[in-house]
């Protein structure tokens, strides 16, 4: 690295951002004869749709159009995985929201003043909404897997002491600041381009051409930016695009879908909510031997991303943990609820909870302190081997492990807490401890590729594009450093633009924490083809050989004995297009060493782990059942950091939204079936001053990654979510406090008010 790209530098849209000169879809001009659509859905959670009639939503002032599943020219399935998730429903409805028609009027307010006029005849039968009912009726979207290494039964018979225990954790609403949103624009011949808020426009792509029964590339997706996805524009993104595109093909005009607040978080998928069931093993020093778990996913009415979010939590149920037998068996629960979907962490925060339960069980049960039994059980040299079969190349455990306990004052804090809360008995604190191990890559194989795409103009200027999609994590800025990096030019000197299907084709989705990995290594192969180039003509051109030849500082140095040449960048770009040097190329990367043997689940589905550890401090009001986060330290493996103001951001970022998600965001519906959470006024994400007030966050330094990633950097959009896990262990050390010290709490998640009191009661009790 020559230092000059890569460093602490801000968002490129930040200016705008701040003052809302950044321009979303909403904000596009719209073209003469534009249309708006809004949706018609379906008020019962499950039945037989008998009449839908739509002739009064048709004759209303304004109304263009209104479309159903009869008007699909192409196939009415918007499935991300396998099939059968119509767009529009036909003879079943299988959840409160799900879409029956769409209208489409001169205006927004026309159209959904219309949609509202629709009538919808169902007849209703008994809904399943909840996960133990599922189970109880072996309602699954898929089949059970199942993660096994060693004899877990026989071990667990074996093993001195035996612990078993049951829990649960919520859902949650992705909650991004732009809602679902899209603006397909017909062109000749059938071409359409269509604007998505989405984090997969190669989806987008697909799913608008399957519904339309024509090629791939009739359809362009375009995205120049996202206000926030978190997941939730992976999947879902794709169907709102093709209602649009629908629309646009049926009546030859530009057509703009925007979900209001209500509507998208009624229709749209969130966090899958799981059901924990699990027997632990252990001996009297407190060692793991085995753990026997069941994980139940509440996976809604069809499959959407289900199957890779399962198998994310199952081969994230050991965590930080050597378990020498293990059995965890992951239940895909088919409710009558949205399709739940891609979230921030994708199964890994649901699958590390686990054992983070039962070190504290164990540790409660033999009189110990949890966290030491925490570092008894990692993984270590002797005990690298994961339940599926890969090994742990790297491990910053230990040291991730003891940064945290050193930067945040671990041994006085905790003895101030036991102090305070001998003294205290209406206010009581606690102190959690949390150890990360997160994989990074896609759960399937033949995701984890990208490809990008560079023009260096004769004037020294570059445009970049690539397949990943910037939606507020910095992706633009952290890949136009990579590109800056290898010319050895200025920032400015980049322009990142919009994705899109026309200019890079068979893009992944922007998930899994993959987008700097995949699309950084991509743009570095297509600037360096191009860098190879120019120096091939240079070293001709100023009789020099090619290693004579560097780029640095906006500038290339010609360096040959007893003399120095030094032209700019861009006068090198001129000479190479005056002797006719291609300078343009694609770049192309695959992320190696990776495998995965989906029915086996064995094999190396991660290239790399990301590591990290996390303390916080919390208070909670005994009476009430409040709590509030007074303080937490994290330290967070970035590898080599691409850009550390960036990365700082995704960490603090993620942690508030884990934290949201174990103690304020509640998901609830009524006995019908119907999300009566679906608004700011009834979901609570947290606010500013729920961030604690002492919120400290070390990089771990002077850690590169091993494996071969860009510029030895690591994945930081996920793992530090999972480290919010420490907020929840506090809470639990808080409530137990009110104890005797040796019982163990069962504190399901979100911890409210209310689940914090039912807690006491039952330590009470």
């Amino acid at each position: 690295m020559t230092g000059s790209g890569l460093r602490a530098t801000r968002h490129d849209s930040a200016l705008k951002h701040a003052t809302g000169q950044a321009l979303y879809i909403d904000d596009m001009a719209e073209p003469p004869g534009t249309l708006h659509g809004a949706l018609v859905l379906s008020p019962a959670a499950s039945g037989r749709l008998r009449k839908l009639d739509l002739s009064a939503a048709a004759t209303s002032a304004g109304v263009v159009a209104v479309l159903a599943a009869g008007d699909i020219p192409g196939r009415n399935d918007v499935a991300a995985v396998g099939q059968g998730e119509p767009l529009f429903a036909t003879d079943r409805v299988e959840f409160a929201g799900q879409t029956l028609a769409m209208v489409v009027a001169t205006s927004l307010d026309a159209a959904r003043h219309a949609a509202d006029r629709a009538v919808i005849d169902i007849e209703e039968d008994e809904a399943i909404l909840d996960i133990e009912t599922a189970l109880a009726k072996k309602a699954y979207v898929q089949a059970p897997s199942t993660l096994l290494r060693g004899e877990p039964e026989q071990a667990l018979v074996s093993a001195p002491h035996k612990l078993s225990a049951e829990f649960q954790v919520g859902g949650q609403e992705h909650f991004y600041l732009e809602g679902q949103v899209a603006f397909a624009l017909p062109g000749e011949d059938g071409d359409m381009v269509v604007h998505s808020s989405t984090q997969h426009p190669t989806e987008v792509q697909h799913i608008c051409a399957r519904l339309l029964g024509c090629d791939f590339n009739r359809i362009t997706a375009v995205v120049r930016r996202l206000g926030g996805g978190f997941g939730g524009k992976e999947s879902n993104a794709s169907w709102v695009a093709a209602a649009a595109a629908l629309a646009a093909h049926k009546t030859g005009r530009p057509v703009k879908l925007r979900l209001p607040r209500e509507i998208d978080m009624i229709a749209t998928g969130k966090r899958h909510p799981f059901l924990y069931r699990y027997a632990v093993g252990f001996d009297e020093a407190g060692r793991v031997l085995a753990l026997d778990a069941i994980l139940a996913a509440d996976a809604g009415w069809s499959l959407d991303l289900t199957p890779g979010v399962v198998a994310r939590a199952l081969t994230h149920t050991d965590n930080a943990y050597w378990i020498p037998h293990f059995r965890a068996v992951g239940y895909a629960c088919k409710t009558n609820k949205q399709s739940n979907t891609a979230f921030r962490g994708f199964g890994g925060p649901q699958g590390v909870v686990i054992m983070e339960d039962a070190l504290d069980r164990i540790a409660r049960y033999l009189g110990r302190d949890a966290n030491e039994i925490r570092a008894l059980n990692f993984y270590d040299a002797g005990r690298a081997e994961t339940p599926y079969g890969q090994m742990l190349d790297e491990n910053h455990l230990a040291r991730c492990w003891a940064e945290v306990k050193q930067g945040g004052d671990y041994e006085r804090r905790r003895a101030e807490v036991d102090a305070f809360n001998r003294t205290s008995p209406i206010l009581k604190r606690g102190l959690g401890l949390f150890p990360l191990k997160f994989g990074i890559s896609f759960n399937l194989p033949h995701m984890n590729q990208a490809g990008a795409l560079v023009h260096v103009y004769t004037d020294g200027s570059i445009r970049l594009n690539h397949g990943g999609t910037e939606m507020g994590q910095g992706l633009f800025v952290k890949v136009a450093q990579v590109v800056a990096e290898v010319f050895g030019v200025d920032l400015d000197r980049i322009r990142p633009s919009a994705t899109s299907t026309a200019e890079v084709p068979n893009t992944s989705p922007t998930a899994a924490s993959t987008g700097s990995d995949l699309n950084g290594w991509a743009a570095w192969e297509a600037a360096n083809t191009i860098k190879k180039r120019m120096i091939a003509f240079a070293a001709e051109h100023f009789f020099a050989s090619m290693g004579d030849i560097e780029f640095a500082d906006g500038n290339v140095r010609i360096s040959k004995p007893g003399s120095n040449q030094v032209v700019s960048f861009g006068e090198l770009a001129r000479l190479c297009w005056l002797d006719r040097v291609s300078l343009s190329a694609t770049g192309f990367y695959k992320t190696p060493k990776i495998h995965w043997d989906a029915a086996t689940m064995r094999g190396r589905p991660f290239f790399y782990f990301s590591f990290g550890a996390a303390m916080a401090e919390v208070a909670v009001d005994t009476l009430t059942g409040e709590s509030r986060v007074l303080r937490a330290d994290l330290v967070q493996d970035c590898g080599t950091s691409l850009n550390p103001a960036i990365d700082r951001g995704q960490i603090e970022g993620a942690f508030v939204q884990g934290q949201g998600w174990l103690t304020c965001e509640e998901l609830w519906w009524d006995k019908q079936g119907k999300l009566r959470t679906s608004g700011p006024s009834t979901y609570k994400i947290p606010g500013s001053r729920d961030v604690p007030a002492v919120f400290n966050v070390t990089m771990l330094a002077n850690a590169p990654s091993r494996e071969a990633t860009i510029f030895r950097s690591k994945a930081v959009g996920e793992p530090p979510l999972l480290l919010a896990t420490a907020v929840w262990t506090a809470l639990k050390d808080a409530i137990a406090a009110t104890g005797d010290g040796r019982t163990a709490v069962r504190l399901d998640a979100p911890a409210t008010p209310e689940r914090i009191l039912a807690a006491l009661a039952t330590l009470k009790a």
